[in-house]
């Protein structure tokens, strides 16, 4: 029953930051959908620690292991544009491709400059401990 209560409150925990992100995106007449400034809130909470990844881990994990189920609401609505699809459908591949290519690209070429720069800073590190321990 606890854990049964305890997963239900993560849920609605989620569900309200999302609510939020719609609110602030609403009021503010932002360009961002609000169930993405919802992922970015939560994304700061958790990286400041303000909350703890346990407080929500058992219902993201739900949410998760259910993604493509959320999906088909989707799926349904690309049917019934179907002429668009018959239209500009190569075009809209080929948008997608390249910028799904572009991402990866700027993604891997942005870790490897993170990666390196922290190799780099660890062995200026050691270099230091070295020269304090002679």
């Amino acid at each position: 029953m606890k854990e049964g209560c305890l997963f239900l409150a993560q849920l609605l925990f989620l569900w309200l930051i999302y609510q939020l992100g719609l609110i602030i995106a609403d009021f503010l007449h932002l360009p961002i959908p609000g169930n993405v400034l919802g992922m970015l809130i939560l994304f700061i909470l958790l990286s400041t620690k303000i909350i703890k990844i346990q407080w929500i881990e058992t219902g993201a994990s739900f949410l998760n292991k259910h993604l493509a189920f959320f999906f088909v609401p989707i799926a349904v609505g690309l049917m019934t544009y179907s002429h668009l699809l018959k239209e500009s459908g190569l075009a809209l591949a080929v948008v997608l491709f390249g910028s799904s290519m572009i991402g990866m690209a700027v993604t891997g070429g942005l870790a490897q400059f993170v990666s390196a720069k922290s190799l780099k800073k660890e062995e200026e590190g050691s270099v230091g401990e070295q020269r304090h321990s002679l």
